[in-house]
């Protein structure tokens, strides 16, 4: 089921970070049915190591998210998706390089505008300086626009709707970590699984509620 391999890679730990949060989000059978789904049998019991070689392919986290749609349908794969990129970037993601300044005290008196303006950037700087997934950040009066040039979770995929919910669920959980625990409307306006350049998600400045 796997798409053919890119040869663009994300390190291990961030696809361990990733199927770690979805065993928390489904257990391990559902997991493993998963894996299976997804043509990634040897991953059972066995996960990437913890470490940041680049060596998961993006077409193997695509066949996971892709498997993740087969199973539960549209509806509910986007539900576990959403879920598992939250859990993901809460996991470990946030401990990474240039967020790991995220919790200081200098960072948490700044501005809820300002800590976006850094903190977002500085999302798309960990996948860009740790993998072949390129991200760049465009601001504008009331949303920003986060870019993912390369992207893993829709690789070789097609759809007739954008379809990253990983992405989102990431992005949504970075968010609320950065700005200090509001939640903020994440969408996804284009996406290249539909035929679209590359993935772009809007993230609108205002917080809900």
């Amino acid at each position: 089921m796997a798409p053919e391999k890119s040869g663009l890679y994300y390190p291990n730990m961030i696809a361990r970070i990733y199927i770690e949060a979805l065993e928390d989000v489904m257990g391990k059978n559902g997991l493993n049915a998963i894996l299976n789904l997804a043509g990634l049998q040897h991953l059972i019991d066995n996960p990437p190591p913890d470490n940041l070689e680049r060596e998961f392919d993006f077409a193997d986290f695509s066949a996971l998210n892709a498997a993740l749609e087969e199973m539960y349908g549209p509806r509910g794969g986007r539900g576990l998706a959403l879920r598992g990129g939250r859990a993901a970037f809460a996991q470990g993601l946030k401990n990474f390089g240039a967020l790991a300044g995220v919790g200081d005290l200098a960072f948490k008196v700044l501005p809820l505008q300002a800590k976006l303006k850094m903190g977002i950037p500085a999302m798309a700087a960990i996948f860009t300086n740790f993998s072949d997934q390129e991200s760049v950040v465009e601001e504008h009066d009331d949303h920003f626009v986060y870019i993912i040039k390369k992207c893993p979770v829709c690789w070789g995929r097609t759809a007739d709707k954008p379809i990253c919910h990983a992405a989102v669920g990431l992005l949504q959980e970075g968010l609320r970590w950065v700005s200090g625990g509001h939640e903020f409307r994440v969408v996804e306006t284009k996406c290249h699984a539909v035929g679209d350049e590359f993935c772009e998600f809007v993230i609108y400045k205002e917080p809900i509620g």
